[in-house]
């Protein structure tokens, strides 16, 4: 069995996957602890372990996986199974291309736009000829609530709620309107922008807040739940078979 791990700007996630790429458990946290990895080795048969992080994860946790298994820490200059054109490959997160990885593996041969609403609003296309174009960053519902609150001077922080409203009709439904509808509008006009450039657009929809937002979007989409899980697992398994990371 194979262990992936993902390391975020909010939370560290664990999972365990089988060799067919079916998830036996994930553990979100915020701070992943050599005593986790110890219970889950005591459950399972780890023998891959890849990480992708776009934070920090501590010395000890890297030293310990590299005792105890075959490690990955994925990097640029790792092998993909599709073909990544960025121009400037060197700076995209490695979080990015797990999740194109991911969203290709659900949609192979496919154009397909996964957009993560979680710490950013990012999407990340790939067309059908399996090939990572690249895609948009912009801020995360949070951020723009925390925006409005350090960049003003009376304006004050809200808490993320549900609403069923376009017109505030007071200083903090304004703002739920303006960060929520916003954001909900930059959804729909992303997808409609790439609808009208690819056909057969699949839409993935995943990340914290995407079960929020969800409620609100009137497109079809695809909820994945770990778009960029299933990508570092599909990663792993091809670095393996092509004999790249041992």
């Amino acid at each position: 069995m194979d262990l992936v791990i993902d390391v975020g700007n909010t939370l560290k996630k664990v999972a365990v996957f089988t060799e067919d790429s079916k998830m036996l458990s994930l553990f979100k946290v915020k701070n992943i602890e050599i005593t986790l990895l110890e219970d889950i080795f005591s459950k399972y048969s780890i023998k891959r372990t890849i990480i992708s992080t776009v934070s920090v994860l501590s010395e000890d946790i890297i030293n310990w996986l590299e005792n105890n298994t075959d490690l990955v820490n994925l990097k640029h200059s790792s092998k993909f199974p599709i073909e990544i054109t960025y121009s400037n490959p060197e700076t995209l997160g490695t979080d990015r291309i797990s999740n194109a990885v991911g969203a290709n593996a659900l949609f192979p041969d496919k154009n397909v736009l996964s957009i993560m609403a979680g710490t950013c609003l990012v999407a990340d296309f790939v067309n059908s000829n399996n090939e990572y174009l690249g895609g948009s960053i912009s801020p995360g519902l949070k951020m723009r609530f925390s925006a409005l609150k350090q960049y003003t001077a009376r304006l004050p922080l809200i808490e993320v709620e549900k609403i069923d409203f376009l017109t505030g009709k007071s200083t903090q439904e304004s703002i739920l309107s303006g960060v929520i509808n916003g954001i909900v509008f930059e959804i729909e006009g992303i997808i409609d922008a790439y609808s009208k450039r690819y056909s057969d657009l699949k839409i993935i929809f995943s990340g914290g807040d995407s079960e929020l937002l969800g409620n609100y979007i009137k497109k079809t989409i695809f909820a994945a739940q770990n778009p960029i899980l299933l990508g570092l697992h599909k990663i792993l398994q091809f670095n393996a078979s092509e004999k790249k990371i041992y």
